[in-house]
Parts: C-alpha cells; sequence; structure tokens
C-alpha cells in the first residue's frame, strides 16, 4: 500500500472525488508515482517496513500537516514578541522609530517612482521635470525623501534580529538537550546503524516540527522584512531547507537532519546578537561578535558540513544499500545548500578582505541604504553639499564614527555596516 495512502486517506479521497473518471485516473497516477517506494527508499525496502509496530514510531508524511498551523502561530508569537518584549527592550538601548516626513503627493512623480525606477537618469528627470512644471532641484530631493520614506528604520531591524536571535539561540539549546547523549553526535557512522528502522523520539520530532515552522514562518514574512541584496538567495535558502527536511522526515533520515539543523544554528545566534548590539551602538562588542561569528560560520559550514555531514550521507549509506534516488537527492539537496554557504562565505571574505586593506566603502550585500541616507541628510537643509562626490560624502559620515578595532583612518567605512546590513546566512 502508498505511504500516502495511509497517512492521506481524507485529503485523498476529497481530491479524487470532485473530479472526472479521467481526472481521477491521472491523480491516482501521479499519487502512486510520488509515493513510490522505489523513489523514497532502497530497493528492498517499503512503506510497510515503516509502519509502526514493536513499539516503535516512525515519521509519517501526515505529521508535517501540523507544521502549517504551527508557521502562523509562530508569526502571532513574532508580532506579540516584538511589540511587547523587542520595541522596550530597543527602547531602554536608546534605539528609537525614526519617522521620515512624507512627501508631498504628485501623481506624476509617485507614478514614475512606482512603476519605471526608485533612481532616475538625469535625462528622466529632465523630462519629468517638464511634465510636472518642477524645478529639477525639486524633483531630486522629492525622489531622495521618497526613498528615504521606504527605507526600514533600525528599530524595525532591531525587533527582526531580536525575534531570529530568541528562536535561533533556543533552538540550538534545545538540539544540543536532544542530541548531546546520541551516539550519531559524535561518531557519524551511527546515523545509518539500523536505518531505516529507527524509530523516532519525542525530542526529534519536536525538534523537527519546531524548526520546519519555524522556517516556515520565515517564508511567509520575507516579503515584509527588510528587503536585502541577497534576497533571492533568502528564499532558495528556506525553500532548500524546507524541502530538505521534509524528505528526510519522511524517508527517516531524522538522525542526519537534526545534525544538519544543529551546525546551521550555531552560527546564526552569533550573527544576530552582532547585529543587535551594533544597532545599540555597543560597537566594540558587536565586533567581537561579528568575528566570532565569521570563525564559526567558516568551520560549521564550510568544514564541518561539507567534510562530516555531507561525507556522512555521501559515503556510508552505500554500505548498508545501493544508490537510490532518495540517496541522490537527499545529497542533492545538502549540495545546494554548500554552494549558498559558498556564496555568502565569498561576501564575509570579500567585506573583511577590503576591511583589513582599508578599501571598504561599503558591504557588498547593501542597496546603498545607509549611503543614501547619509547623503540625503546632508543635502536636505538647502544642497549645501550638492556638489561634493559621492565617495567623499560616504568618506566623512563614516569619520565621524569611531574606528573599527581600534582603527579610524578616514578611507574606511566602520565594520559595524557589516553586522548592520548583512542579512541572515
Amino acid at each position: 500500500m502508498c505511504f500516502l495512502q495511509v497517512s492521506f486517506p481524507k485529503c485523498h479521497d476529497c481530491l479524487v472525488a470532485i473530479r472526472s473518471p479521467q481526472e481521477k485516473e491521472m491523480l491516482e497516477t501521479l499519487y502512486q508515482w510520488f509515493w513510490w517506494d522505489k523513489l523514497w527508499l532502497p530497493a528492498e525496502l517499503s512503506w510497510a517496513d515503516l509502519e509502526d509496530k514493536d513499539g516503535r514510531v516512525y515519521a509519517k508524511a501526515s505529521h508535517l500537516y501540523v507544521t502549517v498551523p504551527y508557521a502562523f502561530s509562530f508569526l502571532l508569537v513574532r508580532y506579540l514578541f516584538e511589540r511587547w518584549i523587542a520595541t522596550p527592550l530597543a527602547v531602554s538601548g536608546g534605539i528609537r522609530h525614526r519617522v521620515h516626513l512624507k512627501v508631498e503627493h504628485n501623481p506624476i512623480l509617485e507614478n514614475y517612482y512606482s512603476t519605471h525606477s526608485k533612481n532616475p537618469l538625469q535625462a528622466d528627470i529632465n523630462g519629468l521635470s517638464k511634465k510636472s512644471s518642477l524645478p529639477v532641484r525639486q524633483i531630486e530631493r522629492w525622489f531622495r525623501r521618497r526613498r528615504r520614506q521606504d527605507h526600514p528604520g533600525v528599530l524595525k531591524k532591531f525587533r527582526e534580529a531580536s525575534w531570529r536571535f530568541v528562536f535561533y539561540l533556543s533552538a540550538f539549546i534545545g538540539g544540543i538537550a536532544a542530541l548531546y547523549d546520541k551516539e550519531w553526535l559524535y561518531d557519524s557512522r551511527q546515523v545509518w546503524t539500523g536505518y531505516p528502522k529507527q524509530s523516532m523520539l519525542d525530542s526529534q520530532y519536536w525538534y523537527y516540527i519546531l524548526e520546519m515552522s519555524f522556517y516556515g514562518c520565515l517564508l511567509c514574512s520575507i516579503a515584509f522584512d527588510v528587503k536585502r541584496k541577497d534576497f533571492k538567495e533568502q528564499i532558495i535558502h528556506h525553500l532548500a531547507t524546507l524541502v530538505l527536511l521534509s524528505f528526510s522526515w519522511c524517508a527517516n533520515f531524522i538522525r542526519m537532519g537534526t545534525l544538519v539543523m544543529l551546525v546551521h544554528d550555531a552560527s546564526d545566534i552569533l550573527l544576530e546578537s552582532a547585529k543587535l548590539f551594533n544597532y545599540a551602538k555597543w560597537e566594540k562588542t558587536s565586533h567581537g561578535l561579528f568575528v566570532a561569528f565569521a570563525i564559526v560560520f567558516m568551520v560549521t559550514r564550510l568544514i564541518i558540513f561539507p567534510f562530516w555531514l555531507i561525507h556522512c550521507t555521501w559515503v556510508y549509506p552505500v554500505h548498508h544499500y545501493p544508490a537510490y534516488f532518495g540517496y541522490y537527492f537527499f545529497n542533492v539537496m545538502l549540495v545546494v545548500l554548500l554552494f549558498l554557504h559558498i556564496f555568502w562565505a565569498y561576501l564575509i571574505f570579500r567585506m573583511i578582505r577590503k576591511f583589513l586593506f582599508g578599501t571598504l566603502t561599503r558591504d557588498e550585500r547593501s542597496d546603498n541604504e545607509e549611503e543614501e541616507e547619509q547623503e540625503s541628510s546632508l543635502t536636505e537643509d538647502g544642497d549645501v553639499q550638492q556638489h561634493k562626490p559621492f565617495n567623499e560624502l560616504s568618506r566623512d559620515a563614516a569619520s565621524e564614527k569611531n574606528g573599527c578595532f581600534g582603527l579610524s583612518p578616514p578611507e574606511n567605512t566602520c565594520l559595524s555596516r557589516l553586522c548592520h546590513e548583512l542579512g541572515s546566512v
């Protein structure tokens, strides 16, 4: 019997009941193909081998339904956390909501801003000047103010980072508590001992369900969170993580899945905490945490992840069973995550290299929000520095801040911008 027929009988019957006979037959065929046990399990095994019996309890696809309401519950918890905990904490740290004055409504300029570009070229500005009968200077100022009006404030970033920090810290502690006494945490060969007849533990169930619900929450909220340059990479990361966890759950790769989650949460804690202290202007603490984050990221995601975990899923399973589709699919998804890790590591190395050699003027992932806001604030009243080069403006603004790690050459932008702009990795 197909595994899904056991796990989703009501859902399946509802789908086919409202279809014509031809559509019903097509759905049945797709249904059977998708849950064909030879795709998910080694050749000599079937879904019948993963039915609960002899005191063993196995993960089932139907369990994953609960992650949907849990993901929306996380959205509610996040809202309450940000409002009643993160916001007062930010205020106590001197972080205030910065209100930008709304620009005067102009249908012509607003239509261009919404449908064409937020940064019009000089030729477009001249054309808009003729169309709206406004001076060029006034149109430039309007676009500067309109862009700044859309910029997320520090308070919004602080609240987001606080929420992620609390979850990653809780998940990491929970993961350690669930795995510290398990032999496969110390000997990766034990991951495949007795596979797939490995009974699911309560700690594994909750670790998986809460992690998947959280990533589902992130995927739902990414549209209204602070948008960064690696927006597409973040979506790919969240989707790949959800697909990987879902597949590992159904194919009973739970031991490896818990190790992957633990490795990923370790560096995220340091990143979010570095951003929190940066927003609160505790620059030395933020710098130290960022350095710790970079080290932990390289160790966990560029060393442990490929050379221990991927090696474990690539080499050891074939000692127990011949390679099959699920084996290749699981490893491909892990490699997708590895490529994303390499992408983010490249950006981190590039920023650190530019900082050390005194050529860092902006974060590689930044959308120029800070630089643009500095420029607009400097030119807002009377355009005093209208003709000053942009790079010089950035250097002047940066030189007013404290130096990084005790260094404050005028050509260096403070390292806090790395923490300020670097998003979830």
